[in-house]
């Protein structure tokens, strides 16, 4: 059964508190009364389940002070602040420091159960990951892509353990997206070898050229120029993940198994050799063996990486663990990009549930950023149409609509909209010029 949602009610007028209290208990919350602000600050704090509602003005602590009380108790528990017109200028100010919504009265009881409603799951959802971690305790941190608690996750989690105190190579396969990369740093990360250094290669950016410059590196005797150390000398006696080993080509597989098997590198014009001393991971979505059969991967090189290895699920094999892996990602979106946890819809849950998610985590992490940027979109029937766009590309539009806004709100005049987004007065035209934006379109009479 869902937990009814709980607010916590603020206002000096006991008449219009009782009424608010009355109205919210019919539209399915729990509503505790407090005609004392500073009353309603007791029980407050991290663990606290519900949100705040309060009026502005009020005698004593009016409720922008409230607020910032609140604010330092907890800056992840949603305040909504009710307004009269000539509060607007202080809730805004509120909103920029971290109020979860402002709305101005009179407001009909649709529009403030909605909002209450979304304030009340982002605080379910923050206290959720909370104890996600609380739970994680002293245990080693686990990456938001070997998280999970499905039976095909515990035992991935055991068998990487078991190969970081192993020691030896290790072959991560699996398809694109699921997570080998994430894998290979968690073996290294558990193992002897976590002091020393994790280089991470990718295998198709490698011609004969680089795997020179990059992996062996360069010294010149008798010239000005600085030794150049490769990749993997600085790796001595750490692990070299070699991501996407099925495309490298097959003379560099041959110096690579060369150089594994003597233990030593020869830079260019270097005098001696380097001792080579690292545990090699390697990852594909390919099936190597087959590859060896048909001559297009080398055998000595395979059987050597292969001798113990991991196979990372497709997402749709833990179906089970997508929902929490999306509110980790989506708490994960939200802090980066300094935005209030986005409410997980009932149209989101629907497609979390419903699609396959070929492209397993790493397709999941994109929708989740997309819905915290409030740009993903869905039709009737729980459809998720995700943009074509990047990631910078969101950001980009996210940034427009808030200049937007706060021309909207400065009736176009550019120093007013300035000082809403504090924003220089170089950088504020310069986003203007990037984004196609006017003035003058949002003054009265504008075009």
């Amino acid at each position: 059964m869902t937990e009814v949602p709980l607010v916590r009610l603020v206002d000096d007028d006991p008449d219009l508190l009782a009424a608010q209290a009355q109205a919210l208990k019919l539209a399915g919350f729990r509503a505790e009364t407090f005609d004392d602000p500073a009353e309603a600050l007791q029980g407050l704090g991290p663990d606290w389940p519900g949100v705040v509602l309060s009026d502005v003005r009020m005698p004593g602590m009016d409720g922008f002070q409230l607020f910032q009380r609140i604010h330092a108790l907890d800056p992840e528990l949603p305040v909504i602040l009710l307004t009269g017109h000539g509060d607007v200028p202080m809730a805004v100010a509120a909103l920029k420091q971290g109020v979860y919504d402002f709305l101005t009265k009179p407001i009909g009881g649709g529009p403030l159960a909605a909002a209450l409603a979304r304030a009340a799951s982002a605080r379910a959802l923050v206290l959720e990951n909370r104890a996600l971690r609380a739970r994680q305790g002293d245990e080693p941190r686990t990456e938001i892509g070997l998280s999970g608690a499905s039976p095909v996750m515990v035992h991935l989690r055991d068998s990487i353990e078991r190969l970081a105190q192993l020691g030896g190579d290790v072959l991560i396969t699996g398809p694109e997206g699921a997570g080998k990369r994430t894998a290979a740093r968690a073996i290294h990360r558990q193992s002897p070898r976590r002091a020393r250094a994790f280089t991470h290669v990718q295998c198709a950016a490698l011609d004969e050229a680089r795997f020179d410059a990059e992996l062996m590196g360069i010294e010149a005797p008798g010239t000005r120029m600085a030794r150049q150390a490769g990749k993997l000398e600085k790796t001595h006696r750490g692990t070299l993940f070699l991501d996407e080993i099925d495309a490298l080509a097959p003379a560099l597989q041959a110096r690579l198994q060369a150089i594994l098997q003597a233990g030593e590198i020869w830079p260019a014009g270097a005098a001696a050799p380097r001792p080579l001393d690292l545990r090699l991971i390697a990852s594909t979505g390919r099936d190597l063996a087959q590859m060896v059969e048909a001559g297009t991967f080398r055998g000595d090189l395979y059987y050597r990486i292969a001798a113990a290895s991991l196979q990372m699920p497709a997402l749709a094999q833990r179906r089970e663990d997508v929902p929490a892996l999306f509110r980790q990602f989506l708490l994960q979106a939200c802090q980066r990009l300094n935005l209030p946890v986005t409410p997980v819809t009932g149209a989101v849950k629907a497609r979390l549930a419903s699609h396959d998610w070929p492209g397993n985590l790493a397709e999941l992490q994109q929708f989740a950023e997309s819905h915290a940027l409030g740009l993903a979109s869905f039709t009737g029937d729980g459809a998720e149409h995700e943009p074509a766009a990047g990631l910078a590309d969101l950001v980009a539009e996210y940034e427009a609509e808030l200049i937007r806004d706060a021309l909207r709100r400065a009736e176009g005049h550019a120093t007013q909209a300035m000082a809403r987004l504090k924003l220089p007065r170089k950088t504020f035209y310069d986003k203007l010029a990037r984004h196609g934006i006017r003035p003058a379109d949002f003054r009265a009479g504008g075009g």
